[in-house]
């Protein structure tokens, strides 16, 4: 479980970097940078949903406030 999160996680910070990249790179006439970042939001809704699905499936328990 730890694995899936942690590559999930790598590949939102990847896609937000380049959406940096491509913020300075581009003059303005590509549309990659709004890509990246639909990207990016589609990999965060991914996840959040994953582990909705996980929690429900009894694959992690919550513990609470501690």
């Amino acid at each position: 479980m730890r694995i899936i999160v942690g590559i999930a996680f790598v590949g939102i910070l990847y896609s937000l970097a380049s959406a940096l990249v491509y913020l300075m790179r581009d003059t303005g006439n590509s549309k990659r940078m709004a890509r990246a970042l639909t990207a990016r939001i589609g990999l965060s809704v991914l996840l959040f949903l994953f582990v909705l699905f996980a929690h429900w499936m009894g694959w992690i328990q919550s513990t609470g406030l501690r």
